[in-house]
């Protein structure tokens, strides 16, 4: 009894440790989303609005529409009646929107050149593995042409087969005329030997 006792207490024990531990994430489901404060925006999409404005910023177009509006804002200010005017000399809010606009300017310009940087940082690296796979090839192409002329200097050539063939037909003439020659010889021999005499029956 006393044993089943310590045996329920261990197990009543341990399901409480264990319904007091915090479970863990699974790792086979996704986390949830944090909640943000900060609202989210598409970093790619910002980015390329901010070249968009950077590129017109570049422009002789902005150049002299910036002219023709600073023109006028002076223009009238300083032509029109005190009560139509709304920024009068020394132009202080003209000043001013000017220097907004400058302020806003400058990390566009920045931002797109960032990203400008990026695409030449990974285009400077496709050509570099380009130019990798070039050598590579390039060293492949030699290895098989120095192989290729190794093994036609070990290939007979059309001269050296020509040469061999001059050589096996002189020597076939020469075999040729040698044979005519003992042939030649033989009848005479025949005629100071006539057969069926032998030098011992004289």
């Amino acid at each position: 009894m006393a044993g089943e006792r310590d045996a329920l207490r261990e197990r009543t024990l341990a399901g409480a440790t264990a319904a007091g531990r915090p479970r863990a994430p699974r790792l086979d489901q996704p986390r949830p989303p944090r909640r943000r404060i900060l609202p989210e925006w598409d970093p790619d999409a910002f980015g390329r609005l901010s070249e968009r404005i950077a590129r017109f910023l570049g422009t002789g177009r902005f150049i002299v529409w910036m002219t023709v509006v600073i023109i006028l804002w002076v223009l009238w200010n300083v032509s029109v009646p005190k009560e139509l005017r709304f920024d009068e000399y020394p132009f202080i809010f003209l000043t001013l929107a000017l220097s907004l606009q400058a302020s806003y300017a400058a990390p566009l310009i920045l931002l797109a050149q960032n990203r400008q940087d990026d695409r030449d940082r990974v285009n400077l690296e496709q050509d570099r593995k380009q130019n990798e796979r070039s050598i590579a090839d390039t060293e492949y192409l030699t290895r098989e042409i120095a192989a290729l002329r190794i093994g036609l200097g070990e290939v007979a050539t059309r001269d050296w087969i020509r040469s061999e063939l001059e050589d096996l037909v002189k020597g076939l003439e020469i075999r040729q005329n040698g044979h005519k020659e003992h042939h030649g010889t033989h009848p005479a021999m025949r005629a100071e030997h006539p057969p069926g005499r032998d030098a011992d029956d004289r």
